[in-house]
């Protein structure tokens, strides 16, 4: 069976609660007088269930608020972990925004909505942040299904803009009827750097109407704002909002400049400015990414606090619990400082560790897979930047995630790039730079990586572009429904020209990163992209616990087996399939994660029921080796195939589709009929919001109980 811990706390807020002590934590207590309690309503933040509420408290009871949601995220983040640091930053400018705006009426929509955490305490959902057993009630994103404060499911980034626009049209179309009062959204935290805000911007400009843009410039993304964009909004700060050229007025656009962002007042008074307005107009709030982490503790070159401690009171501080930092504007290239991505000791300002917190209960385990293999492929890549001037590792954002670290960015130098939140910049990036006789490896999450599905097509496929993309968490998971990498097969697999290979060790992994990043005109490389399937969880518990692959124990020969020649004669012959045990009656097929439930349900049926089956790593999922599936005619009688990801569509229907068009009329030997039966077993067509992967095994068939007793009953 599989388990949830290796699938990437850094994806969604999808794990279980441990109930870990605060007293463990890393960062600085929170001191219990300043925690919201559920239920205690001698707390504000207890007493809110809707923006009503707050509308109705005194204007100097905003601060207050302000500061007792600062320490439930503060407490939540040990606890259970999530994007903290985004959030604290947007505690001033939430409070603000159900102040002054009448959601549902007026809508607001989160870019990036994994800074909605504080508009969800404030639209009847403080319960599920300040009570350990309620802490999965809610997602870690917007979602109508939650409440009708949140317009719409997402969790991706740059397009608030542009449905902003849509809700705007129909009102304006609709007139009073529509039931739509102003439209705000609400950008930042690096999303505006997506193509997609762009096209928002340019389309609002034209629209005209009633519009607000609230732009959250926090000075970082994930791992540090990248682009030419950035420097005209740094002199914007500077400038207080005057510097040219502006980019929002360049496309037409009424600007306003607060100064102030984790200033609740201010922000107040901004919002009631623009409530109403007749045009498109943004407003640039600088807010401080983090705010409320001890800032003094991590910032590069700064003692560091005793774990444990209670810190005294800092005259310093705001009434709203933000703390003084020096954690901004750094010189050093990434933008960010150097607390090198520790998940745990987030802090106030250009942090990337800010970005995701993990929970305390999460210290000192070992690195998922998405860390465990990244590290492990930029360590093979790095030795060959020397004498190979044009590879190039193209990260679009969320680098640290993926075990792209920042010691490793900063001797990369030049052989790595962040492009920001541009998915689809950064595929067709990749296609110029392999166009122009360079090697490029572009990595992400497979969720991600659905924003550059035409650049897929057309700048890399088409083109036949020698790209290499690394999928990282795709599959099966229990992330949450926006993060799901259980489509990636039946997208990457069915593109013409793509070869999507799923390694099923360490070693071949390697192996496969290798062919795909040869330099061109090198024996037997690849004449197109390849998609290199990053090993997940089941893989990483096998190379951890060989136990886990009974029959082999994680030693595959080097080869395929030497009868199968559908794709060359000679040298490592990466697209034919290898078959690690020969038995007869029933063949298991096990796609790249789903290959160890293949040797254990061989190991079951031999020990249960007599059965030797053959086992087979087919190693990649983009064309079928028609030589091994052509010997199983002889002796099989039942065909079994095993993916982590969605069946429809996805890979085993092919091996379904072969035997279906390819039926022979002859029998083999004793008469046997030579046209195997197929099972496959794969995930629903359906989306799952934090499912646990067990359960998910369980309801799709892929547990070892579940296949033995499908193939003794079709046998």
């Amino acid at each position: 069976m599989r388990n949830a811990s290796g699938n990437g706390f850094d994806s969604s807020d999808s794990f279980a609660v441990s109930g870990a002590a605060e007293g463990t934590a890393r960062l600085h207590d929170i001191p219990p007088s300043i925690t919201p309690s559920h239920g205690d309503d001698s707390h504000l933040l207890s007493r809110i269930a809707s923006p009503a509420d707050v509308k109705a408290l005194a204007p100097n009871e905003l601060a207050e608020l302000c500061r007792e949601i600062r320490a439930t995220l503060l407490a939540y983040g040990h606890r259970h972990g999530g994007h903290i640091g985004s959030n604290l930053g947007m505690v001033e400018a939430t409070v603000a925004l159900h102040r002054v705006f009448d959601s549902p009426r007026d809508r607001i929509v989160f870019d990036v909505s994994h800074q909605s955490y504080v508009h969800k305490m404030l639209t009847g959902r403080a319960g599920a942040y300040m009570d350990p057993n309620r802490f999965g009630e809610v997602t870690g994103f917007t979602n109508p299904d939650e409440s009708e404060h949140d317009q719409f499911v997402l969790g991706h980034t740059g397009t608030s803009i542009s449905l902003a626009c849509g809700l705007a049209k129909t009102r304006d179309m609709e007139g009073p009827g529509s039931g739509i009062g102003n439209v705000v959204a609400v950008i930042g935290d690096g999303s505006l750097s997506s193509g997609v805000a762009f096209e928002g911007l340019n389309n609002a400009a034209e629209q005209g109407g009633n519009l607000i843009i609230v732009f959250n410039d926090n000075e970082m993304s994930i791992a540090g704002d990248f682009g030419g964009m950035y420097g005209p909004l740094a002199r914007l700060r500077a400038s207080g909002g005057t510097a040219q050229p502006n980019l929002f007025n360049a496309f037409g656009l009424d600007y306003r400049y607060v100064e102030s962002g984790n200033d609740v007042a201010a922000l107040v008074s901004a919002f009631e400015e623009v409530r109403g307005i007749d045009h498109p107009v943004v407003v640039h709030i600088h807010t401080l990414k983090g705010a409320g982490y001890d800032g003094a503790d991590h910032v590069a070159g700064a003692p560091s606090a005793s774990a444990g401690n209670v810190h005294e009171p800092d005259p310093a501080v705001s009434d709203t619990g933000v703390r003084p930092t020096s954690n901004v504007l750094h010189s050093e290239p990434w933008h960010s400082d150097h607390c090198n991505l520790s998940d745990h000791e987030p802090h106030e300002g250009q942090c990337e560790a800010s970005h995701w917190q993990n929970p305390d209960s999460a210290i000192g385990k070992a690195d998922n897979p998405r860390k465990h293999y990244g590290k492990m492929a930029m360590a093979a890549l790095e030795p060959r930047f020397t004498d190979e001037p044009g590879l190039v590792v193209i990260s679009p954002a969320t680098p640290g995630s993926n075990g792209i670290t920042h010691e490793f960015r900063e001797r990369a130098g030049s052989h790595y790039v962040d492009t920001g939140i541009t998915e689809s910049h950064a595929v067709a990036y990749a296609a110029g730079i392999a166009r122009a006789g360079g090697t490029p490896v572009v990595a992400t999450t497979a969720s991600f990586f659905q924003r550059a599905y035409d650049q897929f097509f057309q700048e890399m496929s088409l083109n036949r572009s020698r790209v290499t993309v690394l999928d990282f968490l795709g599959g099966v998971s229990a992330s949450d429904n926006t993060h799901s990498g259980a489509y990636d097969v039946a997208m990457f697999a069915n593109i013409p020209g793509v070869t999507m290979l799923a390694p099923t060790s360490a070693d071949e992994y390697l192996a496969d990163l290798a062919w795909a990043t040869a330099p061109s005109g090198a024996t037997h490389a690849p004449d197109g992209p390849v998609v290199i399937r990053v090993p997940g969880e089941p893989l990483l518990s096998a190379e951890r616990d060989p136990g886990l692959l009974p029959l082999t124990g994680g030693r595959f020969a080097a080869h395929p087996r030497p009868a199968a020649r559908s794709h060359g004669d000679d040298g490592y012959r990466m697209l034919d399939w290898r078959v690690n045990q020969a038995g007869s009656a029933v063949a298991l097929i096990g796609l790249g994660n789903a290959y160890p439930l293949a040797e254990q349900t061989a190991a079951a049926l031999c020990a249960d029921h007599g059965i030797t089956a053959t086992v087979i790593d087919p190693r990649q999922c983009s064309s079928l080796d028609c030589a091994t599936l052509e010997s199983l005619r002889d002796g099989h009688t039942l065909v079994v195939t095993l993916e982590d990801g969605q069946r429809e569509g996805g890979w085993g229907e092919k091996v379904t589709a072969y035997y279906a068009n390819h039926h022979v009329s002859e029998c083999g030997a004793a008469g046997h009929d030579r046209n195997p039966r197929v099972l496959n077993f794969g995930a629903d067509k359906e989306f799952t919001d934090r499912v646990p992967l067990d359960a998910l095994d369980e309801r799709y068939g892929l547990t070892v109980h579940q296949v033995v007793e499908a193939v003794t009953r079709c046998s």
